[in-house]
């Protein structure tokens, strides 16, 4: 078991690698660079090429790579190009907010799921069951944008209770941050929660026909004491990997409830730099974003080795 998860994560950090050599060749083929975005439409070709001088932007690409690579290394992110201040110091301000929209949208759907998920395979092809299969296949189809309009529609333009925008600041008080909060919290876990759900119940259902559950059936085990004893431990596996996987997937749904929501996190941050073509700023928010996705896969794959009884326990 330790030799596969040692090459686990030694696949996850030639991914990562491969993931920084992606993001920096995705940002050398952008349009334009920083210095003709600061000097506008009526640049000159020699005030242009003083300012590319002046900034490393005409040093040759592999250099300008492992200067970064390097710099990733030891934690120095650069400077940015249009404000001349540490990338560091402008991620490290907007962080918090996109990890607090995470950390409350995790710490809701994976409770919701795991019980729903339970609740509806403790009643397979009840009428409960059967609705929240149909809410949960309606949630699937829907994009995330829109989950976050509707509910921006209703409670916030028509019912007036909620916040349409997610600013907060520090004297807010609990009622406050919680009308700011609650719409974009909500569909970030609407966006995770049908997926989370639906792999618990089929993971305990597939595991109810295993014999020895049939055999404790027989005997007249109460079904909640089949579930949570005796069904649940042995669907771990497949239920840890998809809440991973579904975690690692709201790196894509931050992005667009931030930008549905005006969130002030790292996806402003990154429109910001892109509209400036700052590149230092624009490769660090795409690296952090990059490696929470492969680290969060990388942690699936790790739980779902670690709750393998094969692998736990080899003959």
């Amino acid at each position: 078991m330790y030799k596969i998860i040692l090459w686990r994560l030694g696949q996850g950090l030639l991914t990562l690698f491969l993931a920084s050599v992606i993001i920096f060749a995705a940002t050398e083929i952008l349009p334009g660079d920083v210095a003709e975005a600061i000097l506008g439409q009526s640049r000159t070709e020699e005030a242009l090429a003083t300012l590319r001088e002046e900034m490393g932007l005409n040093r040759p690409a592999l250099v300008r790579y492992l200067d970064w690579l390097n710099g990733l290394l030891t934690g120095d992110l650069g400077t940015s190009l249009a404000t001349k201040r540490p990338v560091a110091d402008m991620i490290e301000s907007r962080l918090w907010n996109t990890v607090r929209l995470a950390l409350l949208a995790a710490a809701i759907s994976v409770p919701l799921s795991l019980s729903l998920g339970l609740w509806a395979a403790m009643r397979a092809g009840g009428r409960i069951d059967k609705t929240l299969a149909v809410s949960t296949l309606a949630l699937i189809a829907v994009p995330e944008f829109f989950i976050g309009l509707v509910l921006m529609k209703l409670f916030a333009v028509e019912l007036k209770w909620l916040s349409a925008t997610a600013n907060t600041r520090p004297y807010y008080d609990f009622w406050d941050n919680f009308r700011a909060l609650a719409l974009p919290v909500a569909t970030l876990s609407f966006a995770v929660l049908a997926h989370m759900m639906r792999m618990t119940r089929s993971s305990v259902i597939n595991i109810f026909t295993s014999p020895y559950l049939e055999m404790a059936a027989l005997k007249g085990l109460p079904k909640r004491h089949l579930v949570l004893r005796h069904a649940l431990p042995n669907a771990l596996s497949p239920i840890l990997t998809v809440i991973a996987l579904n975690l690692s997937y709201m790196v894509s749904g931050v992005i667009i409830v931030e930008t549905v929501f005006g969130v002030p996190g790292l996806t402003r941050l990154l429109i910001d730099g892109v509209t400036l073509r700052d590149i230092p700023l624009i490769q660090a928010c795409a690296m952090i974003f990059g490696s929470v996705y492969i680290l969060l896969n990388l942690l699936a794959d790790v739980l779902s080795i670690m709750s393998n009884p094969r692998l736990r326990y080899p003959k």
